[in-house]
């Protein structure tokens, strides 16, 4: 697949699967440097996501939602995969603190970040986001949007 592929394009996934190999197909189009924003009421399939997305971008470590230390690091040959999850961030300082702003511009890294919306101004405007949206049962919607890609 392409990068346009998922750009302004709306998925359904039926299954946990699926929504893995969503992200796994997607990882594929990934380069050093890109920023993957993610929103989405709780249980709506970001961290489903994020775990395809880690297996395709070769990681073999189990891939939990870092909640509680709200940033993971997997180092790669040729990259670094962070996962944030800023579900449990309350105010500025607990963000501040991350190193957010060092994260995300280092060109050897790709980023993946859960409860995006928490960040507001500290997003970088070169960035991918996509929107979860729970439809019932299994079943999510997923809607990729690029922003100065």
């Amino acid at each position: 697949m392409k990068r346009s592929s998922f750009i302004r394009k709306v998925f359904i996934t039926k299954s946990y699967s699926e929504t893995q190999k969503l992200g796994y197909s997607f990882a594929k189009v990934l380069k050093k440097g890109d920023v993957i924003c993610l929103y989405g009421e709780l249980g709506s399939g970001k961290t489903t996501f994020i775990q395809g997305l880690a297996k395709g971008l070769g990681i073999k470590n189990r891939i939990i939602s870092p909640t509680f230390i709200m940033v993971r690091n997997y180092k790669l040959k040729a990259l670094n995969f962070y996962h944030l999850d800023l579900y449990r961030a309350e105010g500025k300082e607990a963000i501040e603190g991350l190193g957010i702003n060092e994260i995300t511009n280092n060109m050897n890294n790709i980023v993946a970040i859960e409860w995006a919306e928490k960040l507001e101004s500290y997003l970088p405007e070169k960035r991918i986001d996509i929107k979860f949206y729970y439809q019932g049962g299994n079943a999510r919607k997923i809607v990729f949007r690029s922003l100065n890609q």
